[in-house]
């Protein structure tokens, strides 16, 4: 009788072998038996792919968006690769009050995920540095003579167009926005220096320009737009959040959905210039008013937008508040104010026969100017002479009656409405004077601390004018602090600090508000938030061209990281297979020596 052996050298020698007549009850199974394991082992095979491949891509898929977002940071200073023939750009002008700026972005071919907006960064020229050029004055003291504004956008237009390629300058958008000094101006000499440049830059340059991109914007569309800007560098728009990151729960504008959208937290800003105060942030759940009228005013502060490509989709949707306060910036809250104390002071002088301030040996006292510094300000013909007292909690308590608060609920700065703001889920980032005013002197810019915060600035007040300037000589405080810093330090501290919390109603033990004047040692600028809304629908393009790649780009994208798996699953059916057919050479053998057992019987 035939007999069957199996033998191995490695790891050790062995060897056995077995009668025809024991293999068909242990290695020689029936064909049905032989289909049954095979479809077993293809079921693993597939359950494998799916819960563990599959796991796997999308959790690398997420680990290379978290990596290039960071890398992009990186990157974002190197000189921009305009041989790239897959690179896009768009220009900004900014025609602002004392003068105008062109900014430059570029963006990479969108990736086709209609989840993801586009990547826009502000182009660098061989040297990193951003492409940028400021010329003066503004554009609105060409009020009286409209037909010069093309001559002087050219210099502008001029200049952007040597850094992007030609080929590219035809599908490059050109927007023209202006901002206050063009406000303040009456309407048909707004319409005149617009239509000037409507009807010559497509003349003379070949930017893709239409009459609706150029326009004077409104302080409310300047502040979604700086708000965008902000978020979008610190990547609050891409939703794929990481444990630890914080998100809000959303009531998503305009949607049907009754459950309630899980999203990372955006970031609010508050900025303080020297004329105006603005606060801008996300208003996550619907909003409620105490009257109509309260109704009516939220209507023009209350911005909602989607940044996303597709109108249907809503994980883009956002609802802005942004409020700006003329009058209510650092400088233009001094001026008010001595125009209160002159005013005060000659009407007091008059009833009580004194005079106060009238000169240098009998000057007012000032709590608002650090301790023994001596001061002089005018208004038309009347001057008046101060000596700084140095008090910072008295300072901040005649400051109040400034900020025009009213009784009325969920109401800031003049009684203006104000959606309530989740302080225990929300976070905040200061710019210009709240930086200023943390940093400059008292060196405590970034995370801001109350209760540290007023207590610095009560001790700058009231140390002698006389040791300020002996630190200040000696190179105590910011490169760039001058002169007007160190007198009116001591009043911008205290009104900041009322506007924060009695004006905006910030806790004193908030903690999430960062003073800063850099975003990723960037300048953010709100022309990049207008570009990346204006531009939202270009995406469109590259995800239908995405679309038609089929399945097959899908597969080429995804071998990259799923390769070891599918290597792993094709040794493994070669492997089966080998055993398959050799448990079928076997069967063969057997037949073969139970033939002649048979025939001799």
């Amino acid at each position: 009788m035939g007999r069957i052996s199996f033998s191995c050298l490695f790891p050790a020698s062995w060897h056995f072998s077995l009668s025809s007549q024991v293999l068909p009850r242990l290695l020689i199974p029936s064909i049905r038996q032989l289909l049954f394991i095979g479809l077993v082992f293809c079921l693993m095979g597939l359950l494998y792919l799916l819960l563990v491949a599959g796991k796997g891509h999308v959790s690398w898929i997420r680990k290379e968006n978290h990596f290039h977002r960071h890398l992009a940071r990186v990157t974002d200073v190197d000189a921009t690769d305009t041989s790239n023939p897959n690179l896009n750009y768009g220009l900004v002008v900014d025609c602002g009050s004392s003068g105008s700026r062109v900014f430059v972005y570029c963006w990479p071919r969108h990736n086709g995920n209609p989840h993801e907006l586009l990547d826009i960064r502000q182009m660098r020229d061989q040297h990193r540095k951003p492409v940028v050029m400021k010329i003066k004055p503004g554009i609105s003291e060409l009020a009286k003579t409209p037909e010069k504004a093309s001559d002087y956008i050219y210099p502008l237009l001029s200049f952007a167009a040597q850094h992007i390629p030609k080929n590219k300058h035809q599908e490059t958008p050109l927007y023209i926005l202006c901002t206050a000094g063009m406000r303040i101006l009456p309407e048909s000499q707004q319409e005149a220096l617009l239509e000037d440049l409507r009807t010559d830059i497509p003349v003379h340059f070949n930017f893709l320009f239409s009459d609706s991109h150029v326009e004077v914007i409104s302080g409310k569309q300047e502040g979604v737009y700086a708000w965008i800007g902000i978020n979008f560098v610190l990547g609050r728009f891409n939703h794929v959040h990481n444990d630890g990151e914080a998100v809000v729960e959303v009531n998503v504008p305009g949607s049907d959905q009754q459950e309630a959208l899980m999203r990372k937290r955006t970031a609010g800003v508050l900025d303080m210039g020297g004329v105006s105060t603005q606060i801008a942030y996300e208003v996550p759940k619907t909003v409620s008013f105490a009257s109509p009228q309260q109704e009516e005013v939220a209507k023009n502060l209350l911005a909602e937008f989607n940044l996303g490509c597709d109108a249907h989709r809503t994980e883009h949707v956002y609802r802005v508040y942004v409020s700006t306060f003329l009058g209510f910036g650092g400088n233009a809250a001094r001026q008010r104010y001595e125009e209160s104390l002159i005013r005060n002071t000659t009407t007091r002088n008059k009833l009580l026969g004194q005079h106060v301030g009238e000169t240098a040996e009998s000057p007012l006292l000032d709590p608002c100017l650090p301790t023994d510094l001596q001061d002089e300000i005018s208004q038309s013909t009347q001057k008046l002479y101060l000596r700084g007292t140095g008090d910072f909690d008295h300072c901040r308590q005649i400051l109040q009656p400034f900020l025009n608060r009213t009784n009325e609920t969920q109401t800031s700065l003049s009684g203006i409405y104000q959606p309530t703001i989740d302080y225990t889920n929300s976070q905040f980032y200061g710019f210009s004077e709240f930086y200023y005013c943390t940093e400059d002197v008292l060196r405590m810019g970034g995370d801001y601390n109350a209760s540290k915060y007023a207590q610095a600035a009560k001790g700058y007040c009231a140390t002698q004018w006389k040791t300020l300037r002996e630190r200040f000589d000696s190179g105590l405080y910011a490169s760039h602090a001058d002169l007007h810093r160190l007198k009116y330090q001591c009043f911008k501290s205290a009104w900041m600090y009322e506007v924060l919390h009695s004006g905006f109603s910030f806790p004193t033990n908030y903690k999430n508000l960062k003073t800063a004047l850099l975003v990723y040692d960037k300048e953010v600028q709100w022309t990049l938030g207008a570009i990346l809304f204006r531009t939202r629908f270009l995406p469109l393009r590259d995800i239908q061209q995405e679309s038609l790649k089929g399945l097959h780009s899908h597969w080429r994208h995804s071998f990259s990281f799923v390769n070891n798996h599918y290597l792993f699953l094709a040794c493994f059916f070669i492997v089966f297979l080998s055993i398959m057919l050799y448990l079928l050479r076997l069967r063969r053998i057997h037949r073969r020596a139970v033939q002649p057992v048979i025939s001799l019987l």
